[in-house]
């Protein structure tokens, strides 16, 4: 089942958002996993937010267990546990037919 995953630092800026986004592409694979269904960053200044989809909590733990919590720890994200909630259902016009 696909899960909603919501990052609630106490802060983040866009240097700080970008600087993770590097050390991922340089520890990873080319682009984003394809598990990841949809990635959101939102909000203002030093407030900003991400929100993903995953196809499943197996597959964002992965990528969490990953590199992507070193990453944000590296970079001096302050993050509590990302909250986790069951997608039941998703579309859009720029969403692909699954």
């Amino acid at each position: 089942m696909p899960i909603l995953i919501r990052y609630a630092p106490t802060s983040l800026t866009r240097e700080q958002y970008d600087k993770v986004n590097e050390i991922l592409q340089e520890n990873g694979p080319d682009g984003p996993p394809p598990p990841l269904q949809l990635h959101v960053m939102f909000g203002e200044g030093s407030d900003l937010r991400v929100s993903e989809i995953w196809e499943s909590e197996a597959a964002w733990q992965q990528a969490w267990d990953g590199g992507l919590k070193a990453a944000l720890e590296t970079v001096g994200v302050e993050l509590p546990e990302p909250e986790k909630l069951p997608v039941h259902e998703l579309w859009g016009s720029r969403v692909a037919d699954a």
